[in-house]
């Protein structure tokens, strides 16, 4: 409604970590007369270990970007990148960038992490559309999330089916990169020469932090030491060469990256909470049993396709209500591959399927931690960043397309 009326930044005029506490009081009182059992559900949920991953990565992530801009690092990266591109090369380029670097680093919260600040910047710097920057870099997080041989999806996604991860990457590949040319190649034929570049001074020894954030991701390091080393390095670069730059100063900054991520923290939090209390409750267990009951009334010249529907259409729900793709593969996992046995569906499209589709609805919704993370960096609507990415609703086309040409 805020939106539809004309609200600027109608996403935010409620807080999300407001807004969600209906839910979980509703969740809480459905649990019966045993309010003590149904509070410590709610609790575990929000200790899961990949509730806290996340919010460790953005506590890590606000630190460096923090540190970062105190120094000026960010500044001079973005500078001395736009001293060799054109306009016409830089939005395709962040695409293609944070898809290599998530590939790298098996992980798309800690690509965005490190190249949404340079995004920000760049849009700042040369005028291109805020929100169309960052759905690139949402883009090309999601594509490594989803094919990286490290990423969690991945890992989730072949345990569960029983394939190989070097199997299920080529049948992933064959469907997710017609989705990754088709995005650059909108992109590099997009008019951004309207946009002016304005290149400002800038040191090499600033831009280092970032060179260093993607050699140590390319090496396949835990995304928590590439963004501690990064962090402690950035200090001692601005403690040496910037004179009013102290330790106390570089202390101040850390703290502040924190506290820039106090909300997406909380939030996240309260919805890993929030999808522990469906999960107790019976929600994710009554959807697993329809689906498998529609999926068993098919007949047998359709079923491998109707079969594989019914598997993206199983996690696409499943991540809309837990809004975590790791965790709705998990969910999932096993009555997908029991829906794939009995449909004749090849585990490697299985686990491409639960994968992909995860990884589409991860990228889309608002109140995932991707886009929440993004949302937080860039100071954008997370609805508005959803609505630039390009990829990942190519990448749903072409995993609908997939199976239906199988």
């Amino acid at each position: 409604m805020l939106t539809l009326s004309g609200n600027n930044m109608a996403f935010y005029q409620l807080s999300a970590t407001v807004a969600i506490l209906p839910a979980i009081c509703l969740g809480l009182f459905q649990g019966g007369k045993n309010l003590n059992k149904t509070v410590n559900v709610f609790l575990h949920g929000m200790g899961e270990i990949n509730i806290i991953t996340m919010c460790m990565i953005y506590l890590l992530a606000g630190g460096f970007a923090a540190v970062a801009e105190s120094i000026g690092s960010v500044s001079s990266t973005v500078n001395f990148g736009l001293s060799f591109l054109s306009p016409s090369i830089i939005v395709p380029g962040l695409f293609v960038i944070a898809a290599f670097l998530s590939t790298a680093m098996g992980t798309s919260m800690g690509t965005i992490a490190a190249v949404a600040p340079v995004a920000v910047c760049v849009a700042e710097q040369t005028g291109l559309h805020g929100p169309l920057l960052m759905g690139v870099v949402l883009g090309g997080a999601m594509f490594g999330d989803n094919l990286s041989l490290i990423s969690d999806t991945t890992i989730a996604a072949t345990r569960s089916q029983n394939c190989e991860m070097k199997d299920k990457f080529k049948v992933n590949f064959i469907i997710a990169l017609p989705a990754a040319v088709l995005t650059v190649v909108l992109l590099w034929f997009c008019d951004f020469s309207s946009a002016e570049i304005h290149v400002r001074s800038y040191e090499l020894i600033k831009v280092n932090p970032y060179i260093l954030l993607l050699v140590l991701a390319l090496m396949g390091m835990n995304v928590f030491f590439v963004l501690t080393i990064g962090i402690v390095t950035t200090g001692c670069i601005g403690i040496f060469t910037v004179p009013e730059y102290t330790v106390l100063t570089f202390s101040k900054s850390i703290y502040q990256g924190f506290l820039n991520m106090n909300e997406i923290f909380v939030l996240s939090m309260f919805i890993g909470g929030l999808g522990e209390l469906i999960r107790n409750h019976g929600g994710i267990s009554w959807l697993l049993k329809i689906v498998d009951r529609l999926s068993h009334q098919v007949s047998s010249g359709k079923s491998s396709r109707l079969g594989a529907f019914c598997i993206g259409f199983l996690v696409t729900v499943t991540n809309l209500c837990v809004a975590n793709n790791t965790v709705a593969i998990v969910l999932t996992g096993r009555v997908s591959k029991s829906i794939a046995e009995s449909h004749g569906v090849d585990p490697r499209k299985s686990a491409s399927i639960l994968d992909i589709f995860s990884c589409v609805v991860q990228g889309l919704i608002p109140y995932g931690a991707q886009l929440l993370l993004l949302g937080s960096i860039s100071h954008i609507s997370p609805v508005t960043i959803a609505m630039n990415n390009w990829y990942c609703m190519f990448l749903f086309f072409a995993g609908c397309v997939a199976i239906i040409v199988d």
